[in-house]
Order: structure tokens, then sequence, then C-alpha cells
């Protein structure tokens, strides 16, 4: 079957999906009109009530849905996105029309810049998608911040693609139907009564069956958005940004996990423009074979059943074997060159995108931040070790402060660690039945991170251990160098099976730290 041909039948399903509410009602109708004319006699009378309530029920389920996929195509409100204007950023305007242009389509009438590495033209389309509206793009700023300009010219000339060029614009129908489909299905796995369900299950089952019929379509269609990007960007700046784009989904993923939460335990944030803008630094910092790293180690998601997208290698080497076109240079200025006064968008798109219990929490520098961070988590580990010595020692729950290192130390040098401090260090119920060896082995690891833990509080408190936000590691507390060097190894000691504390004791002597944990 040729790809007209799946296209025209994708467009036949689509309307059908939208004429089943329409059927539904139809059938109903006759059902109820049989029921009470026909079939049910006057001792049955009683059950004409019972049919008609339960056949208006259902009828107001099927007509909020043919509600639903009538609205299907709506735009609605972006309150987390940053709304651009042509006056306000004309460079950025300027290449979204110039790749509309290449992919011969309408230019959208919004653009928007959203908080994900991502971007999307989406179309206020009625019925079902089968008549086009209203146009929106919507940018990443995260993606602008880690692709070139050649490569954004080819992830803008690939959204507009997917509308369709040349003979494919009934594709372009097909990928809005999709959309509308999904939408109307959602709807009724939230509707308001227990009607919807099985209603839903029909609109469901039907679906699936325009998912399915559609899929190869819409596969095709992503291919022809390639070849639209690749004659407009060129091949290489093209394939560049398949690849790139990959890279920068898991590390915006881990900056987000590794310094944009920082301050979550801490009620703090980064300074205003920050929480997102510090994308950048770590882009700045790292090298692309460490940027690949990051996500070298993440599986690729499963495959939707019915997920339009070819795999993204399969793409890549169609990609390469199309004919020169474009610049074929996939390095240039970098995308985020385009935009004026960067600095302001990220702070603009990062209050909108923030929740309103942000605007109460404190603003950190980054190294403020890391050490309050630091400082946190050594408290956090610790704590556990303090409390089993001070219940220990004391033989009751602590009421007032804690053991410092130095008591805790003493403990150690008492032979108290395994006998009696390690039974009190909390374990789930299935390390409780451990004994010997195997139970020190599973404490020991613990022991050892409350000790290391004990260690930073006090060299904190002697300001001999400064914040290192590390942009191109892990962002933590840089230690002198004799405790960098050392202190690994005076813990080993400290934490085995017959503890020494002397190496640990003598670097803390070697540098003259006052008791203040």
């Amino acid at each position: 079957m040729t790809f007209r041909l799946r296209a025209l039948r994708a467009v036949a399903l689509l309307a059908g999906f939208h004429l089943m509410g329409a059927g539904l009602l139809a059938a109903m109708a006759v059902l109820d009109w049989l029921l009470v004319t026909r079939l049910l006699t006057e001792r049955a009378a009683w059950f004409e009530g019972t049919v008609l309530a339960v056949t208006l029920f259902l009828a107001v389920a099927i007509v909020q849905g043919m509600v639903t996929s009538l609205r299907a195509g709506r735009l609605g409100p972006v309150p987390e996105a940053v709304a651009l204007t042509p006056q306000e950023q004309p460079e950025l305007w300027e290449e979204v029309r110039a790749a509309a242009r290449a992919a011969g389509e309408r230019t959208p009438e919004e653009l928007f810049l959203v908080e994900e590495v991502n971007a999307s033209v989406a179309e206020r389309s009625h019925l079902l998608g089968l008549l086009p509206g209203r146009r929106r793009m919507s940018l990443g700023l995260p993606l602008l911040a880690g692709l070139s300009v050649p490569q954004l010219r080819a992830v803008l000339a690939h959204e507009f693609g997917h509308f369709g060029h040349g003979d494919t614009r009934l594709g372009g129908l097909t990928m809005r139907g999709r959309a509308a489909v999904v939408h109307t299905v959602r709807a009724f796995e939230t509707g308001g009564t227990w009607l919807h369900h099985p209603v839903g299950r029909l609109y469901a089952a039907y679906a699936r069956m325009f998912l399915r019929a559609s899929q190869s379509a819409a596969r095709q269609q992503e291919l022809v958005a390639d070849q639209v990007a690749a004659r407009h960007a060129g091949r290489e700046a093209t394939a560049a940004a398949l690849r790139a784009t990959l890279v920068l989904e898991a590390s915006h993923r881990h900056y987000l996990a590794t310094y944009a939460a920082l301050g979550e335990p801490l009620a703090a944030l980064p300074p205003a423009g920050e929480v997102g803008g510090g994308f950048r630094r770590l882009l700045a910092a790292r090298t692309a074979e460490q940027l690949a790293a990051l996500a070298a180690g993440n599986r690729p998601p499963r495959p939707h059943p019915y997920d339009s997208h070819p795999p993204t290698a399969e793409r890549i080497a169609l990609i390469e074997a199309l004919p020169p076109g474009g610049s074929d240079r996939p390095d240039g200025p970098d995308a985020l060159s385009l935009l004026r006064e960067p600095d302001q968008l990220f702070a603009m798109l990062e209050a909108r995108a923030l929740p309103p219990q942000a605007s109460t929490m404190r603003r950190m520098s980054w190294d403020e931040l890391v050490l309050a961070r630091a400082v946190a988590d050594a408290e956090g580990w610790s704590r556990p070790l303090r409390l089993a010595v001070a219940r220990t020692l004391r033989s009751s729950e602590p009421d007032g402060e804690l053991p410092g290192l130095e008591e805790v130390l003493d403990a150690f040098d008492r032979g108290l660690l395994w006998p009696e401090v390690a039974d009190r260090m909390p374990k789930p119920p299935q390390a409780a039945r451990l004994t010997g060896r195997s139970a020190r082995n599973f404490v020991r690891p613990r022991v050892f991170d409350a000790l290391a833990g004990l260690v930073h509080l006090r060299l904190v408190a002697a300001g001999q251990a400064t914040a290192d936000i590390a942009w191109a590691g892990r962002p933590g507390l840089t230690l002198p160098e004799a405790w960098e060097e050392g202190m690994d190894d005076a813990l080993d000691a400290a934490t085995a099976d017959t503890p020494d504390t002397t190496p640990l004791r003598a670097l803390l002597a070697s540098h003259a730290i006052a008791p203040s944990v």
C-alpha cells in the first residue's frame, strides 16, 4: 500500500472516530424504541424507566465525548512559558520564518519558550484535526542552550515538516488526528460518572485501531520531516542535531537532579534565573565526551507500541545517506546567541515554571548552596552514629546534645563499636538477623559515612573545607590536601574489625582543629 493510500485510510478512520458518537446515539435510540414499543409487555412496563434512565446517562457520556473530540484541537493557556514577539526577538523569529518557508508551511502566530529539551509546533485544529487552524511553536530554552544555530535550523525545519510537504499533506493531517484522538481518550479516563468508563472503552478500542492503522503513515511523516530539515540545514547539521538532542536530554536530567535540586532539603534556591540558567554552566564546563557519558549509561526507553518515531539510529543513517544540502556545517554560533537578553529570559521563565511555594524560599549563591547542602548532608549521615553512641554511653535515649567526634572516637577506643554501638545503628529487619562478620560488613559503610560526616562538619566549622560547585563533576566540599590524601585510609582504620583511631586523630592534630561538634 502506498503512503497516499495509507494516509487516506487513516483520514477515513479519523472521520469514523468523530462519527462514532452519533452512531452510538442512533443505535441506542433504535434499541429504546424497540424495547418500549415491541419487546416489553405491560407486565414489564416498570422496566421501561430503568432502560430509559440508563440510556440517558450513556447518552450524556457520549455527548460529552463528542464535545471533547470537537474541542481536542484547542490551544490552551501556557502559564509556565514565556511568549516571544517578533519585535522582542527578531533574530529567532527570522529563523522560525525561514524554517517554515523551507517546509512550505505557514509561520506560527505564537512562539513560546519552555523549560524543556524539546521543540514542537501545535495547531488549533478542528474536527479532530481534519481542519487546520492557528499555530503555536514551543522551543525549550535548555535546547537552545545546547545547540548550534545550524542544528537549531534543522530542528525548526523538522517540526514544520510534520505538517506535510509536497505530496504528503495527508500525513500532516494524520499527525494532528493522532494527537486529537489521544486527547479525547484521556478525557474519558477522567470522566465524572461510572458510565464514562464503558463508553470510554469503546472510544479507546477505536483509538487503538486508528493509531495502529496510522502508525506507518506517522512514521513516514517523521522521515519526511527529517528530509525537510536536511534540505534546509544540511544533512550533517540534521544528524548532529538528533545526536545532540539525546545528549542534552540526559544532561538536563542530570542537571535538574544534581544541581537545580540542591536546595530542596533546605527550602532554598540558587540566584534568580539560575535554576534553569545554571544548565549553561554545566554545558560550558564539560567536554563533548563528558556530556556523552551522561547519556551513555541510560537505557533507551521501551518504545511505545504506537510511537510515531522510528529508531534514532535508523533516522540518522537515512539522513546521512541523503545528498548534500543546506550549509552542511553542524558547527556555528550557539543558538542562544539568537536571543536578546537571555539572562532575563531565564529569570522570566523560572518565575513562571516554579511552583507558588518557591516564592517563600530563600535565595543563595551557588557556593552558599553547596556548602549549606554539604553541612545538611553531613549532619544527616552522622546522626545515626551519634545517637547509637549516646545510647551506648548513657544507657538511655539522649535528651540533650549528641556526642561529638572526639567522644565517638573515645567510644571506639574503648572497644564499644562492634559489640554495642553497631547493634544500635538502624538497619532493615532482614539485616537485624545478621551476626558476626556479616553484621559488621553490613553496618561498616554506614559507620564510615557517619564518621566522614563528622569530619566534614569539623572542617567546615574550622573554615578548612570550602564549597566546590564542580560543574564538570559533582558538587561538594574541597578538603585540605592532607585530608584528601589520607582521610579514607584513616576512616578505614577507625572502622576496622579492631578499630584504630590513631590515623584519624593524627590528621586532626596535624591541622590543630579544635573540637566544635
